[in-house]
Order: C-alpha cells, then sequence, then structure tokens
C-alpha cells in the first residue's frame, strides 16, 4: 500500500467520521439524559436527507445560499420533529421500562418509513454536488473531492461547539447533571419537562444535519435508518454512553477502520486471497466486540455505567398452576382442530405463528428469567437454519436427522458467543449480543462457495411422509409445544430460580456461593439451543433460507414479539409472537403502508398496555376474580 493510497484513505477515514460523529453524539446526549435508548435516531438522519434533497430541489442546486440553506434548514425541521415526537410520545413513557421506550421508538421507525415512502416514493434519490466545492484537489498525485476537506472541519467544529455549549453555559451544566443523577436535577426544581424537549431538539437536530451533509454523497433511500442506527449505536457504545468526546473518538476508529478496509483491496498471504473489502461490513462490530471484552464501559466512559441494570422491576414467578395448565391445554386443543377447516392459507399462518412462539420464548427466557437482553438473538435463529440445511444438503442426511444439527450448531456459536457476553450487563450486554449476531451474519453472506452467500440455500424439502402440510403442522407444533413447555419447566425449576436470584441480586448471588456468570452462560446456551431448534423447523417450513434469518431485522422481530406480549408473564411470548405474525402478514397483503399501521398499532398497545397484551388480561382477569393462582 503506497503513502499516496494511505494518505487518501486516512483523509476519507476523517470525511466519514464526521458524519457519524454528528449522529452518534446526538444519540449519546439523548440517552444520557432521558436514558431513552432512541432506535428512531436513524430514521431522523434519513429524514434529514430526504427533506434537504428536496430543498435543495425547490431552491436550486446552482445556488450556494439554496444549498446550504437547505441543508441547515433540514436540520432545524428535523430538530423539530424531533421536539413533536418528545412531546406527543416519549414523554408518556419516561418512567416506563427501558425495554418498553425501545419498542416505542421501533415503532417510530416503521412509521417514519413509510412516511417516507409515501412522500419521496421507493427509488434512491441522488442530490446534487455543493456549489462551489465540485472539483478536486490534488493529494500526493490523488484526487481528493473538495466537500471531504470541507466535511474534515465540520466533525472537529461541531465537537468545540458541544464542548462549549455543555461546559460554558447554565443549559450545559444541567444536561451534564441530569446525566450524572437526573432524579436530583428533578429534586432541585429543574424543570425536568424544558430540558429533556431541548435536548431531543439538540440530538435529532445533530441527526438531521448529519444526514444533510452527505447529499452530495450517497443518495436518499428508505434503508438508511436501520443501516445509520446500526453504526450510531456502534460508536456510542465504543465511545462509552453518554461521552461525547468518546463518540468522536470512536467515530474516527471505525471510519479509519473502514476506510483502510477499503483501501487495502484483496492481499494474497500463502497463497490465500484476504478480502478486506468484504471486511468492511463487520469491522466495525469487531471493534465492539473487542472494546466491550477489553473495556466493558467503553473508550472514555465511566466503569459504574457498565454495572447499571435494568430499571425493569420484576415480580416473583408462582408456581405454574391448574388454571395456567388449562389455558394451555385449551390453547393447544384448539390448536390441533385447526386444520380441519381445510385452509391452506390458516395452516402457513400457524406455522409461521408456532415456530416464532419458540423463538420468541427463547428469547424471553434470556430477557425474563436470566435478566439478559439480547439485541442479535437471531444469530441462533439463523445458526439453526444453516446447521440443519447444510448437513441436509452437503451430508445428504434425512431431514429427521437434520432438524438436531440446528439446535446443535446454535448452542455451540451460543456457548462461545455467551461466555463473552455473561460478563457485561444492561445495554452493554445487548450491543454485544448484536456484535456476534452480526459478525455470524457477515460470515454467512459473503461465504458463497458454502454458505450460498447474499442467494441463500434452496431444496430443503422435507420428507415424503410430511410432504401433506397438515401433517407438517402437526410436527411442528408438536416441538414447538414441547420447547414451550421445557422452557417453563426449567424456569420454575432449581436451575431458574437460581438464574433470578443472579438477575435480581448478583452480589447477594455470589455471596452465598452461586455463580452466577457460569449459571447464565448454561441460561444463554439453552436459550441459543432451543432458538436454533425454531431455526431448523423455519428452514424446512419454507423449502429455502437467506441471511436474513441472522438479519439484525430478525432480532428487533422478537424483541417486539416479547415486549408486545409482556415480559413480566410467561405465556407473554405465545400472545406477542401470534398478535405480531398475525399483524404483519394480515396488513402486508392489504396495504402499501403495512409498516405506519404496524407502527401505529404497536404505539397504541405500548402506551395503553405497557405491561404488554398477555400483562394485561392476567391483570384484568385477577382483577375480576376469574384468575386466582397468580401463575402465568
Amino acid at each position: 500500500m503506497s503513502l499516496s493510497n494511505i494518505v487518501i484513505q486516512f483523509l476519507n477515514g476523517l470525511a466519514g467520521a464526521s458524519s457519524l460523529f454528528l449522529v452518534a453524539a446526538g444519540l449519546s446526549i439523548i440517552f444520557g439524559v432521558s436514558r431513552i435508548v432512541n432506535f428512531a435516531h436513524g430514521s431522523l438522519y434519513m429524514l434529514g436527507i430526504y427533506i434537504a434533497y428536496s430543498l435543495i430541489e425547490f431552491f436550486g442546486r446552482s445556488s450556494i445560499l439554496g444549498f446550504w440553506g437547505g441543508v441547515l434548514l433540514a436540520a432545524l425541521i428535523v430538530g423539530l420533529i424531533g421536539v413533536v415526537i418528545e412531546m406527543v410520545i416519549l414523554r408518556r413513557i419516561y418512567r416506563a421500562p427501558e425495554l418498553f421506550q425501545l419498542l416505542a421508538t421501533f415503532a417510530l421507525v416503521l412509521v417514519i418509513k413509510d412516511v417516507a415512502l409515501y412522500i419521496w416514493g421507493a427509488e434512491d434519490l441522488l442530490g446534487p454536488r455543493a456549489p462551489g466545492l465540485r472539483g478536486a484537489v490534488q493529494v500526493f498525485g490523488r484526487r481528493l473531492p473538495e466537500y471531504d476537506l470541507l466535511l474534515i472541519v465540520i466533525g472537529p467544529v461541531v465537537l468545540g461547539l458541544l464542548w462549549l455549549l455543555m461546559s460554558r453555559t447554565r443549559w450545559g451544566t444541567l444536561v451534564r447533571a441530569a446525566t450524572q443523577d437526573r432524579e436530583m436535577v428533578g429534586a432541585l426544581g429543574v424543570n425536568q419537562t424544558f430540558l429533556f424537549t431541548s435536548v431531543f431538539f439538540l440530538g435529532a437536530f445533530l441527526a438531521g444535519l448529519g444526514g444533510a451533509l452527505q447529499v452530495p454523497r450517497e443518495p436518499a433511500q428508505l434503508m438508511l435508518d436501520l443501516t445509520v442506527i446500526s453504526d450510531a449505536f456502534v460508536v456510542v457504545v465504543v465511545g462509552g454512553m453518554g461521552s461525547i468526546g468518546g463518540a468522536f473518538l470512536a467515530a474516527l476508529l471505525i471510519a479509519q477502520a473502514k476506510a483502510f478496509c477499503i483501501g487495502i483491496g484483496d492481499v494474497v498471504v500463502f497463497g490465500t486471497t484476504l478480502s478486506f473489502t468484504k471486511f468492511t461490513l463487520v469491522v466495525e462490530f469487531v471493534i465492539m466486540a473487542i472494546v466491550l471484552v477489553v473495556r466493558p464501559w467503553g473508550l472514555l466512559g465511566k466503569p459504574q455505567a457498565a454495572q447499571r441494570g435494568s430499571t425493569m422491576v420484576e415480580p416473583p414467578l408462582h408456581p405454574l398452576g391448574k388454571t395456567f395448565w388449562s389455558v394451555v391445554l385449551g390453547l393447544v386443543i384448539l390448536l390441533a382442530v385447526a386444520p380441519l377447516g381445510g385452509d391452506d392459507y390458516l395452516l402457513v399462518l400457524l406455522v409461521d405463528i408456532a415456530i416464532f412462539t419458540l423463538f420468541a420464548g427463547t428469547l424471553h427466557f434470556l430477557m425474563g428469567p436470566a435478566g439478559m437482553v439480547s439485541f442479535g438473538h437471531a444469530a441462533y435463529f439463523g445458526l439453526g437454519c444453516y446447521g440443519a440445511a447444510l448437513v441436509f444438503l452437503k451430508l445428504k442426511l434425512p431431514m429427521e436427522l437434520a432438524i438436531f444439527a440446528g439446535p446443535l450448531a446454535a448452542g455451540l456459536g451460543a456457548l462461545i458467543f455467551g461466555w463473552f457476553c455473561v460478563r457485561l450487563s444492561g445495554v452493554y450486554l445487548a450491543m454485544l449480543t448484536l456484535a456476534f449476531a452480526q459478525i455470524a451474519w457477515s460470515v454467512v453472506f459473503q461465504w458463497d462457495e458454502f454458505t450460498g452467500g447474499s442467494n441463500g440455500l434452496i431444496g430443503l424439502w422435507p420428507s415424503d411422509w410430511l410432504k401433506d402440510r397438515t401433517v407438517l403442522y402437526f410436527v411442528i407444533l408438536a416441538f414447538c409445544v414441547g420447547g414451550m413447555a421445557f422452557i417453563w419447566r426449567v424456569v420454575h425449576a432449581p436451575f431458574g430460580y437460581v438464574l433470578r436470584a443472579g438477575r435480581d441480586s448478583p452480589l447477594r448471588a455470589d455471596a452465598i456461593g452461586i455463580d452466577v456468570r457460569r449459571f447464565q452462560w448454561f441460561g444463554f446456551a439453552i436459550a441459543g439451543a432451543l432458538a436454533g431448534l425454531s431455526g431448523a423447523l423455519f428452514a424446512f417450513s419454507k423449502g429455502s433460507i437467506s441471511p436474513e434469518t441472522l438479519a439484525v431485522s430478525r432480532s428487533v422481530d422478537g424483541l417486539v414479539m416479547v415486549l408486545l406480549g409482556g415480559v413480566q408473564t410467561l405465556t407473554g411470548p405465545v400472545a406477542g409472537a401470534a398478535v405480531f405474525t398475525w399483524l404483519q402478514d394480515e396488513i402486508a397483503r392489504n396495504t402499501e403502508y403495512w409498516r405506519a399501521i404496524l407502527g401505529i398499532t404497536i404505539l397504541v398497545i405500548v402506551l395503553a398496555f405497557p405491561q404488554g397484551i398477555a400483562g394485561f388480561v392476567k391483570q384484568m382477569m385477577t382483577r375480576k376474580g376469574l384468575l386466582k393462582e397468580v401463575a402465568a
């Protein structure tokens, strides 16, 4: 790699770091004060680039005033949109558990995506180059866009302005105080409502500015929200939650790593070609995994932040009583007679519900009894899919044996990943699970010779005796019911009580001789293996699989199912998976804007039933005296 190439890639990394820093700084500021992990922050970035494109087109592409006026006005509009979101939705859920806040912001992602689809359409929109900065400068004989040089300057300038705002103004002092102790700030008489709203405006403004500045560099398109929020989460966690300086340092580190991976390209080592270009897809998650393992609180974060647990209050789970098992038996009987109607579509839907109920049940086991939130649970679902598929296609083993390869592969992956993950807690644990999931996704996505790459694998047909869809349905139902029964049994076994002791009071559990990490590790492996079983069943029910089975979107679907049903009830994943799968299928078949309708539905449920669907039903039945055994 020549000196000129090194310099160019270094400068490209600096340019990329500026935009990444703007988004991450906004996310870090919002989290520091409100404690909300704003999943919709990437959507604000996406709106910034879309609105800037429209305003520049309106003011004139060739006008310097029109271009920069459009960029700044777009950022301001996005900031005001953030204010509306905070006042109308988030203000109502500040005291709700953090996971429900995450669910509400995810619902906003769905709504904003369809709003953008309605206004700007599905086609990518490429904006103009910045007037006066359309040329390039020569650096060691290589051409570097003039606009990139401007971006290199913008990042440090914004960092300096944020430092002045936070350290030299009364508002900044209040923000820093709220970041350290929000309750004490409120006790001192500070107007928290105004403080939270102004912080959300600043965070949204920075996200919108980061997006608007990218108009000359990348097209506006609907997939930017999830892509950007993943990058922003990584930067914030690597830098340290709530640290603006850490966000800047992490943005530099990750942007430089990506730039140099692209610059290095393919390298032949001992006759083997190593593609650093492909490594670009996962390098940031590798960096995050290394940082979290070595320094769990981030580069410039504070150690105590890594120990901050969930604010969700978990009531004790009582033994499973007759009422609970009567309801379960009635539900199983209902599912058993459902195929008698002869509706093939209904059978397909019920198969999906059964599979995702088991998947959601495994995630609920991690989040509820074990107290470990996972943002990357789809890794084990996908490993189960590919484990079963590869044994079936490569080793030519029958489906009956290949199914068991799914939980074996997923369980092994959970043992390896879980050994690192259980050493962390809270958001840091969740982000490390996301990092490992993205690494697994990248391997599957790019290993064309073995996994089929982006094309996936086809030809996963059931055995002859399972060709009848009704028979296949009963087999899958039996596996899923058995898996859920096993989870419920484990929860109420001594192993489950130990997990809950480690969740509720790890110091006391450790003091009486319980190896909390070891039990959490085993719990992690159990959840991963059963998630792999649901993945194996999914593969043979569909006949084909793709890397999407390990994608972030699949993990988010699992989180939504668990939270919709209710984390504090054992029946929550059943209700959540059934409602979410049915709603997603029913709405998607009837309207192009199904995401917005689904998002609004989720928001209504979150605001009306913060304890989840199953939790609400259980509460109502208890109040009316219909349920005396509080066991579900």
